[in-house]
This record gives C-alpha cells, sequence and structure tokens, in this order.
C-alpha cells in the first residue's frame, strides 16, 4: 500500500496558544490579516501584523477576565472579519468556551441557540443589534455582557474598541491573569452547531487538543508559505472555515476578506490571493466560466492539446502548466498555486482541470465532530474521485461493508470530538468503541485512497431492494454546463419510489446559448441530456423525472442542499 501522510516537517502543537505564540515569534513582522477600510469612494488597507494580533488578543482577553467572563462561554455572531478571528482565538487561549454561531441563522435559532449553550455573552456586529436588544428582555437567556464588534452608542451594550482600551490599561499597570492563565488541553472549550440538514442541529464539543492535532496533521501533509496570502472564504463559525483559519495562521501567512461572492474574482487580483479553501459549488462555478470564456474565444483545442504536452512533460519533471495556462491564471489574479476543496464532494473534471492549469487542487473530507479533517488528498497523494488518504493521527476503516467494500466509515483520532453537549444518548448512537461513526459510507482502495459514495441517511431504497446513492447521480449531473445545483430523489409513486432530479439551472448560461428559448423546450433539452446520463448506468439507476427551475435551493452556509426541506417543499 503506497501512502504518504507525513511529508512535510511540523512543529507539534498542543494547544492553540501554541499556535499563536510560536507564529508571534517566528513571524512578528508579517501580516496576520489585511482589512480593508471603506469611507465613501476611499479604499484604506490597514494591516495586522502578527506581533500586533498578540498584543491585542492579550488586551481582549485581559479584559474579558475582568468583566468576570473567566470560564464562561462566549457566542460570536458575525461575517467573516477580523474582529471574529480576534474574539474566537482571545476566549480559547485564557477565558473560556467559545460558541461560534453560524451568520445565517434566523432570529429564533439565534435565541434557541444562546439558550441550549448557556452563553454567558455574546460579541457580535451591529447587523444584530434589534436581534440582541430582544434578547436582552427574553427571560430564557442568561447573557450577562453584550458587545457590538462595531462602535455603536447602545445602553447596556458594550463596544469591543472600549474592551481593547480597558485591557491595553490593565496591561500596563501589571494584570497578568490573562497572560498566566492555563490552557487544559483535554476540556471543552468550544460549542459548535452542526448545520443540521435534516433535524435540529447538535452542539459539538471541541477541545484544545481536537483542533491542535488537526493542525499539526495538516501542517504534515500540505505547504502552506509565510507569504502566502488566504482568502477567508468559509465561514469562520464552520469548523473547516475556524480551523482553515488556526492552519494559516500557524504558518506566517497572510488572511484576507471576500466581499461577496460576486467580487471573488476581483479579490483574487487585488490582494494577489496564492490560497482558497473553498466550497464545491464555488470552485465548479469559477472552472464552468473559465471554460465557458475558452469556448467562447475558439480556444478549446488549443488548451486541450496544452494540456496533452504538459502532462507529457511532468512525467520527465518538466513543468510548464503555469507558464502555458498563464493567462487564466492571471485571470484568477495570477498567484493562485494552492485550493483546498471541502464540505462535500468536487466534481472531479474540475479538480483535474485545475491541475491541469498548474494550480495544486486537493480534497479534503471530515466532519465538524472531527475538527475536521479525517484525510486528504496532497501535493503526492493524488486520485481524481478520492478523499485522499487518513491523515497521520487518525485511523480509518470500512464497518460492515458490503459485496463491494461499500459500508460505514468510522474514525479514531485525537481530532475525535467530546461528545454532543448535553445529548448523550446521540453521542452513544456515533462514538462506540473509541471509534466515531461518520453516516458516511463508502470504500477504501488496495492503494488507501478513501471514496465517499454516499451518505447513510440519504440512500434511496427501491421496492425491488436495490440502494441507490443520490451523490453518485448527482456528480454525473453537475458535468453539464448549465447546472448550477441539482437534488437526486425518490419521489413516492405507488407503494415504490420514483427516482427523480431537481435541476436549478444558470440563467446566465441558457439566455447566452440559447436567447428564444421556452422553458418547456429547455426542458426538453436537459430531459435529453439526462437520458443520455441513463444510457451510461444500470436500469435500476435511470432518472425517470425531472423538475427544473432557476430558482436556488433551500441550503446551509457551507452550500450544502437541506434535502429534507427541498423534499418538503417539493
Amino acid at each position: 500500500m503506497k501512502t504518504y501522510n507525513k511529508i512535510y516537517e511540523s512543529k507539534i502543537f498542543k494547544n492553540i496558544r501554541e499556535v499563536i505564540d510560536n507564529s508571534a515569534e517566528l513571524y512578528a513582522n508579517n501580516n496576520a490579516f489585511i482589512i480593508k477600510e471603506k469611507e465613501g469612494k476611499n479604499i484604506n488597507y490597514k494591516n495586522i501584523t502578527y506581533k500586533e494580533l498578540k498584543k491585542q488578543i492579550n488586551y481582549l482577553g485581559t479584559e474579558l477576565i475582568k468583566l468576570g467572563l473567566k470560564n464562561k462561554r462566549v457566542a460570536i455572531i458575525a461575517k467573516n472579519r477580523y474582529e471574529w478571528a480576534l474574539t474566537y482565538i482571545t476566549v480559547l487561549n485564557g477565558v473560556g468556551i467559545t460558541v461560534p454561531l453560524d451568520k445565517g441563522l434566523k432570529e429564533e435559532e439565534i435565541i434557541s441557540c444562546l439558550v441550549r449553550s448557556k452563553s454567558d455573552c455574546i460579541v457580535f456586529e451591529k447587523e444584530y443589534l434589534e436581534i440582541m436588544k430582544k434578547a436582552k428582555e427574553d427571560k430564557n437567556i442568561k447573557l450577562k455582557e453584550y458587545i457590538c464588534m462595531d462602535d455603536i452608542e447602545e445602553e447596556g451594550i458594550k463596544k469591543l474598541s472600549d474592551i481593547l482600551k480597558n485591557g491595553k490599561e490593565l496591561l500596563e499597570q501589571g494584570n497578568k491573569e490573562y497572560l498566566d492563565a492555563v490552557i487544559d488541553e483535554e476540556k471543552m472549550s468550544t460549542i459548535i452547531f452542526t448545520s443540521g440538514t435534516t433535524s435540529m442541529s447538535k452542539a459539538v464539543m471541541l477541545s484544545h487538543k481536537n483542533i491542535a492535532s488537526n493542525i499539526t496533521d495538516l501542517n504534515y501533509v500540505e505547504k502552506m508559505y509565510s507569504n502566502d496570502v488566504n482568502i477567508a472564504f468559509l465561514p469562520f463559525h464552520h469548523t473547516f472555515g475556524s480551523t482553515g483559519l488556526l492552519w494559516v495562521l500557524s504558518n506566517g501567512a497572510t488572511n484576507v476578506f471576500c466581499d461577496g461572492l460576486r467580487h471573488v474574482q476581483k479579490n483574487l487580483k487585488e490582494y494577489k490571493v496564492s490560497v482558497f479553501i473553498g466550497v464545491p459549488l464555488l470552485l465548479e462555478s469559477m472552472y464552468k466560466k473559465i471554460m465557458a470564456e475558452i469556448e467562447k474565444q475558439g480556444k478549446t483545442k488549443i488548451v486541450k492539446i496544452g494540456v496533452k504536452i504538459s502532462k507529457f512533460l511532468l512525467k520527465f519533471g518538466i513543468d510548464i502548466r503555469r507558464k502555458l495556462f498563464k493567462e487564466i491564471i492571471d485571470n484568477l489574479g495570477g498567484c493562485l498555486r494552492f485550493v483546498v476543496s471541502g464540505a462535500s464532494a468536487i466534481d472531479r473534471k474540475v479538480a483535474e482541470g485545475f491541475n491541469n492549469f498548474g494550480i495544486l487542487t486537493v480534497q479534503g473530507y471530515g466532519l465538524t465532530e472531527t475538527s475536521p479533517v479525517l484525510s486528504a488528498e496532497n501535493i503526492k497523494t493524488i486520485k481524481y474521485g478520492s478523499v485522499g488518504i487518513p491523515i497521520l493521527s487518525v485511523d480509518i476503516k470500512i464497518d460492515n461493508p458490503n459485496e463491494e467494500g461499500i459500508g460505514e466509515i468510522i474514525a479514531k483520532g485525537p481530532n475525535v470530538m467530546l461528545g454532543y453537549y448535553e445529548n448523550e444518548e446521540a453521542t452513544n448512537e456515533v462514538l462506540k468503541n473509541g471509534w466515531f461513526h461518520t453516516g458516511d459510507l463508502g470504500y477504501i482502495d488496495k492503494d488507501g485512497f478513501i471514496f465517499i459514495t454516499g451518505r447513510k441517511k440519504n440512500v434511496i431504497v427501491l421496492k425491488n431492494g436495490k440502494n441507490i446513492f443520490p451523490e453518485e447521480l448527482e456528480s454525473l449531473i453537475t458535468t453539464l454546463p448549465y447546472v448550477d445545483e441539482n437534488m437526486v430523489f425518490g419521489k413516492p409513486k405507488g407503494d415504490d419510489l420514483l427516482l427523480s432530479v431537481k435541476i436549478v439551472y444558470n440563467e446566465e448560461y441558457v439566455k447566452e446559448k440559447y436567447p428564444e428559448i421556452s422553458e418547456k423546450e429547455l426542458k426538453e433539452i436537459i430531459w435529453n441530456d439526462i437520458k443520455n446520463i441513463n444510457k451510461k448506468l444500470p436500469d435500476y439507476k435511470h432518472i425517470k423525472n425531472l423538475i427544473i427551475t432557476n430558482e436556488p435551493m433551500i441550503k446551509t452556509t457551507t452550500s450544502k442542499i437541506k434535502r429534507f426541506e427541498e423534499e418538503k417543499r417539493l
């Protein structure tokens, strides 16, 4: 079995304070963050060095302890921004327990999470001010402190800028309570609510050890340089968003923020981004745009020939990809070298396409409950369609495999959660004899690569006993150029299920390709493409019902379709 799960050297981190202290020492003058500030039409860029980041962490931590928040729970809700990262790291490194909240939650869900997590304080941005005012009146909420990231004047709400100022003064007066705080690496340090695609979200308990071991393991297999620039795209409340941020910081690299989905390409150029950790939906969309532009310019054949030549030369250790496809790379900012795809499976054509252009693109696999990474591809281990091999500290095996070797993926390692907060029953369902049962189905090939076939709970069981993994069919449908999203499901028909697909088509593509087409005609074109996909599949996997729309589906903030809600809507 040929596997690589340690190809670079890494400092072994036992806790997150070590991550920050190490970088503040080694990369003191590197920019940890670049913050864009807008005043009318004027744009200013503010740099936060690692030295300054450590200072601000100490200021904030000192004052939060003074406010009585030692060993308390601090909730955070905001879009990705510097103040989110600052609060998260500060609380973890000596104050108490962080409770990251999904910025996309509705008011009642925010209230529910604050109650369930027993949060004592919340740090928020001004967009949530009205919800916070209501929370202050809610007797079920036990929040003692409300802190706003923005400079607003509101009775009973403190400003983060004032907290930092007060903490600085306390430190200068010799207060060392935060500096001397002892980190218990085994204890719960964060409560993260899962995205809950089919049921009420669970609250995952993670420790410093869980997260720090994951950062160490990532450094063993992926190369991040101290001069890299990472665009912090994945939401920080998502485990891969926050662990990914800490991983970048552990290497002295710079983090910048995206101005929004429509501005990704502009931001890649603006900041000379070299590292992109994203979700498949966005990466697939970027790739489709690149290929559509190549086709529009009549260069498809030239690009295909270029790919063949560069692949041939690579066999002899000659890499001309970035020179050959300079125009494509320049269109992505000119510096993009490393793309990591997480959250769900990426179309293999997209991953291979980016790699063909000289942009190292790898896929990882993990869950909130595993802090999050379990396996990953790296520069030496890429097998399209797989999610790589287990990272160093993790053991993975297939539980109860069928005749094809497919069974539930189970994992063991220092990154596996402590359990679900106040939910022993749910914890016992997934943690058995030290093994975490992921709920994902898959197999491991002879080379040790893990392939995921679908979610256990998503399997469609037909009357004839055949099992359909919707994800397998969805990956084929994703390759159609006009498809933005799709979901395969079983539509009840009599006492059986009719294999169906709902497709969200790209309006822009359709208008350009078929300017005068009616919805009925478009459905006919799509149906013919589905029939062609059916021809490649055994009869029992044939899709027999099609729904098309240009309305996006209901999704989590990491772009996973909420199947249960979608089926209910249908």
